[in-house]
């Protein structure tokens, strides 16, 4: 069989072959990643494989932190997205400022997180132990794609899971104690096995928001007096806040302003669990579901 081209198909293959070529050869390294320097990208507003970005954003890059820890930063002027882009509730709709992070963002990133997780533990178990309530919808898309790479992958970490909730004995002094944070105060871990039976194992705790730090280091020191073999965090958000005491988790999928964010199982007095994007709340919303005296 001949298989014959016109002159202008012809062309325009010739022209696709440049482009491959020039895929290969042109090296246009990314200025927020550290990751991907090495990578060839054929345009700097090509995604960045790693960072998951443009390359050239100067709004939400990727940042290696001086520990070396690496996320996703969003800025303090980041102006999200308008409501009307995605599929939102129709019982919030009144009561949202905007999208900050949609949820295919974050279904990306929780990828590349496992991924980071897997490469890091190798082919030792763990144990993942969820932080409810805000924390459950993280750490099911964590683990499921922890599972993905352990059925498609020549490496794989056998896995366990297990939840807990905490419960302080403060009242509230702020609205970041919504975001599961208290300020001050003393914790109890309830729910779940003994944390006895963790003793000499390797521990993932993942939990949904670092706001203050406070809480997590509090369970940190609970976790070191039952003597696990090692305990790493994952946190989906870490946020900057005057209030933090600097404490930094081990994984982070995305830094973000001090803002007041709901959706994705980040609640404000149980509601906005269903949402499936994280949102800013606005002041209508605070209002309709704060709790009445």
């Amino acid at each position: 069989m001949r298989i014959s081209f016109s002159r202008s198909t012809t062309s325009k293959f010739n022209a696709v072959k440049s482009v491959l070529r020039l895929t290969f050869t042109r090296n246009v390294r990314c200025t927020d990643c550290t990751h991907a320097r090495s990578l060839q990208l054929i345009d700097p507003r090509f995604r960045c494989s790693v960072a998951g970005l443009s390359p050239n954003m100067t709004t939400n890059s990727m940042k290696i932190n001086t520990s070396g820890k690496s996320f996703i930063k969003i800025a303090d002027d980041d102006k999200g997205y308008h409501l009307d882009q995605f599929c939102i509730p129709k019982h919030y709709e009144e009561d949202l400022e905007r999208v900050l992070i949609p949820e295919g963002l974050i279904y990306d990133r929780t990828e590349r997180l496992a991924r980071d997780i897997v490469e890091a533990f190798g082919t030792e178990p763990i144990v993942v132990l969820c932080v409810l309530k805000g924390g459950y919808k993280f750490f099911t898309d964590l683990v499921d794609k922890i599972k993905v790479i352990n059925r498609n992958s020549g490496r794989s970490i056998p896995m366990a899971v297990d939840f807990i909730r905490l419960k302080s004995y403060m009242k509230p002094e702020s609205e970041s104690y919504y975001q599961n944070e208290s300020s001050t105060g003393k914790i109890e871990v309830i729910g779940g096995d003994n944390l006895d039976s963790l003793t000499g194992k390797n521990v993932l705790i993942v939990e949904d928001i670092i706001d203050t730090g406070r809480t997590m280091k509090q369970l940190l020191e609970l976790m070191a007096a039952v003597h696990p073999k090692s305990v790493k965090v994952a946190s989906l958000l870490l946020k900057r806040t005057p209030l933090s005491v600097g404490y930094i988790p081990d994984y982070i999928g995305f830094e973000v302003p001090n803002l007041f964010l709901v959706g994705y199982a980040l609640d404000y007095n149980e509601f906005f669990r269903d949402l499936s994007h994280i949102c800013v709340i606005n002041s209508n919303g605070k209002e309709k579901y704060s709790i009445k005296d």
